[in-house]
């Protein structure tokens, strides 16, 4: 990835900054999924612990572990994101234990800190331009026993094919199959992403982290971006989340979905 993609990748998401915390970064849908990530970083860290938030956005997530009594340190590629969570730690009386970085992915060499548990939400890894450099860095930043807890766009989502191939749209139903970065477009800029599977988005970690296991989620219920269906049909989209919260860490099944889930044990 190029420094004129990343720089893509940082416009794109500055321009949404200002409402990102609204129905376009945090529908019910993703509310859903958000709740997951964090009940699961509180198993796996003890309380009181010290994170890093691997793209903050609005700082949703540090508030929420913040108020959770963790210590948390917010990065983001994007400075309008950044600036969007410092006010709202301001807001929610959390400075003292927010801290936030202007800092992208690809930039974690430039942190000297040590942390027990790293995360990230809604796909910013799909953004880092070289996953074994992020690995080796969260290695470094990270206690003995520490964990990593990503939340990741998959390559399989089933929703998306079924949704974009009714519509004849299918370029865009392939767009999650292509090797490498690809454009993506989010409010008239574009974003450079790479898609993953699980076991492959392990593979760049493995040699400093042991798969501690993962999750689809997403699956059965709509993406994020169809609520207007999930609102149309709450009875049925319920049995779904029904579904998606037995079966999701099936075989098989949660190698699919819209995201996934990972949690990483550090060697």
């Amino acid at each position: 990835m190029s420094e004129a993609q990343l720089l893509d990748t940082q416009r794109a998401f500055d321009s949404v900054a200002a409402d990102y915390d609204g129905p376009r970064g945090n529908n019910e849908l993703i509310q859903r999924m958000r709740a997951t990530l964090w009940d699961t970083v509180c198993r796996e860290l003890p309380g009181g612990g010290r994170l890093l938030d691997l793209g903050c956005g609005t700082g949703l997530d540090a508030i929420e572990f913040a108020q959770r009594g963790y210590q948390v340190v917010a990065t983001d590629w994007s400075p309008q994101m950044v600036a969007r969570t410092q006010v709202r730690a301001a807001a929610a009386g959390m400075e003292a234990r927010v801290d936030t970085a202007h800092l992208g992915i690809q930039q974690l060499d430039r942190l000297d800190d040590a942390f027990d548990g790293i995360y990230s939400n809604f796909g910013p890894l799909n953004c880092a331009p070289d996953l074994h450099a992020v690995a080796a860095e969260c290695a470094r930043l990270l206690r003995p026993g520490g964990r990593l807890v990503f939340s990741v766009i998959g390559r399989i989502c089933p929703w998306e094919l079924v949704h974009y191939v009714l519509r004849g749209r299918f370029r865009r139903a392939g767009v999650r199959a292509a090797r490498g970065v690809t454009a993506v477009g989010m409010n008239r800029h574009t974003i450079w992403t790479s898609y993953y599977l699980p076991r492959e988005f392990h593979r760049a970690f493995a040699g400093e982290f042991a798969l501690a296991g993962y999750r689809a989620l997403g699956l059965f219920l709509p993406p994020p971006y169809l609520v207007d269906y999930y609102r149309r049909h709450r009875r049925r989209n319920a049995c779904l989340g029904w579904l998606d919260d037995r079966l999701g860490a099936l075989p098989l099944l949660r190698d699919m979905g819209d995201h996934f889930l990972i949690v990483m044990r550090r060697r």
